[in-house]
Formats: structure tokens, sequence, C-alpha cells
């Protein structure tokens, strides 16, 4: 049960992290929230960096790693910051699920692995549930263009389905923790350049504008990666991406906890549909490890 408990925390802390992501917006430059979170992540693995030389990495390794750390958090970073300056957290989140089709796709071209009726019936009731969620999603002063918001995400969606397919493949020889440091780096690195076109004064920024910062950086970057980098070096791809359809569930609750956001009774309806699609899509996946273990 450890991958199905990990990916459930980092879908929490996810979906936490559209809200504030979107409130750190307001104080600072959407480019430098990510490499403020890059930072505190690739400082947080730093007392790690001795551990991560004996990982046992070889050339065939290098090229498999380059691609995902510019998947993401590279490219995906590019156009999720740059979604929620069009469109609302809540929106943003709604359309990451489209992310478990994708990888279920990719998952079946290219690494063979075997799809279920019952998946595949637990992931339309999950997306059918998120689109119903984001149905009451309107154009607001934090939402100016939603559509073009949503698209951005979308893109987002697709670099995260080449890392997630990757991270699948090189997980099977390198720990998943090592990749998750080596991600935080290199997004420092992609990132770094940002400060030579945009200027930063942090005495005068908002001390809630940091506070997210460093939750971004330590809690989401470091803990929900490493739990789903962890969950998917376990489980199937195509299983373990099932529950990023939680993603814009909690997203909405933590907007009506932290930013007085109120859901309708048929929103939260949406919400348990989305729940129960990801809990049918992840039977199959426990059928067949009692199946082993008998």
């Amino acid at each position: 049960m450890l991958p199905f408990m990990g990916l459930l925390v980092a879908m929490v802390l996810w979906g936490s992290s559209f809200v504030a992501m979107k409130y750190s917006f307001q104080g600072m430059h959407p480019l430098l929230v990510i490499l403020g979170r890059m930072v505190v992540a690739t400082l947080c693995f730093l007392p790690f960096l001795r551990s991560f030389t004996r990982t046992g990495v070889r050339r065939h390794h290098v090229l498999p790693i380059l691609a995902m750390c510019l998947c993401e958090p590279c490219f995906y970073f590019l156009f999720e910051s740059s979604a929620l300056i069009y469109t609302s957290a809540s929106q943003a989140a709604m359309i990451t699920i489209m992310l478990p089709l994708l990888v279920a796709l990719s998952a079946g071209v290219l690494l063979g692995e075997r799809i279920s009726f019952r998946t595949v019936f637990g992931f339309i009731l999950a997306i059918g549930g998120g689109l119903w969620l984001g149905q009451g999603g309107t154009i607001t002063t934090g939402a100016p263009h939603p559509v073009l918001g949503n698209f951005l995400e979308f893109m987002a969606m697709i670099c995260a389905t080449g890392y997630t397919i990757l991270m699948k493949r090189l997980s099977k020889e390198l720990h998943p923790f090592f990749l998750t440091g080596v991600q935080a780096f290199a997004g420092t690195l992609f990132f770094l350049p940002v400060l030579l076109f945009v200027e930063v004064e942090v005495t005068a920024l908002p001390a809630g504008t940091l506070y997210a910062v460093l939750y971004l950086g330590s809690v989401v970057s470091v803990g929900a990666y490493g739990l789903y980098n962890f969950g998917i070096s376990r489980i199937p791809a195509s299983q373990a991406v099932a529950f990023v359809n939680l993603i814009p569930v909690f997203a909405m609750v933590f907007g009506f906890l932290l930013l007085g956001e109120r859901l309708a009774f048929w929103q939260w309806i949406a919400c348990g549909l989305v729940f129960s699609g990801v809990l049918v899509s992840q039977d199959t996946v426990c059928a067949q490890t009692e199946e082993r273990a008998a």
C-alpha cells in the first residue's frame, strides 16, 4: 500500500501547489517564483550529494535524464507558469485530468503496459467528474484569458507525459530520490538566466510570497515529486498516473479553505465522482497484487 499512499499524499501537495503558485504570482514575477522554487529544492537535496555520486549512473542514462529534465521541470513549468497568468488555479488544475489518458496511451505504446477495461472505465469516470467540476469556470480578474491559459496547461501535460514515461524507464535502474534531486538541480540551471532579465528586490517582497516559494520548493518539489516518483517506480505508469485526477479536487478544496472560494453542491458530487473513478482504476492493480501474493 505504500506506493498508493505516497501517490495520494503527492496529489494533495500538488493540489495545494496551484493555489500557492497563483498566490505567489501576486507578489513576484512568475519565472522568479519558479527559479526560487528550484533553488530551495536544490538546497534540500545538498545533504544527499555524496550518496548521489554512488548511484551508478552510466553513459546510456545521460540522454534519457536530460530529456526527462527538459520535459519536467523545465518546459513543464514554463507552460504552467504562463498558464496561471491567464487562467485560474482551479481551471488549470482541472486540465490535469488529461494526463492519465495521455500517459496510458504512451505507456501502452512505449512501455508495453496492458490497459484493462476496468482501468479505462475508471479513467472515464474520473475525467467525467473532472470536466463536470470545471464547468463553473468563468472569465474573471484572476483569469483574463482562460482559453489560452488552459491550452498552455494542456501543453504542460504533454511535457508531463514525456516525463512520466522517462521516469518510469529510468527508475528501473536508478533510485527515484536521486532522479528527483537531478530534476531540482536541472531546473535551477535552466531558470537561472531569468535573473538577467528580471530585477529582484527581496526586501520589497511580501512575507507571504516568500513563504509560498519556500513551501513550493521544499514540500512540493521535494516531497510531492519524491513520492510521485516512488509511486511510479513501484506500479505501472498507466495506473499510478490515474491519481492525477485527484489534483483538481484537492485544488478546489484548498481554494475553498484558503482563498474563500465556495463550491456548489453539484461540485462536491463531481469531486466524489473523481475519487470513485480513481478507486475503480486501481482495483485491477490490487487484484493482480493479491494474485501474485497467493
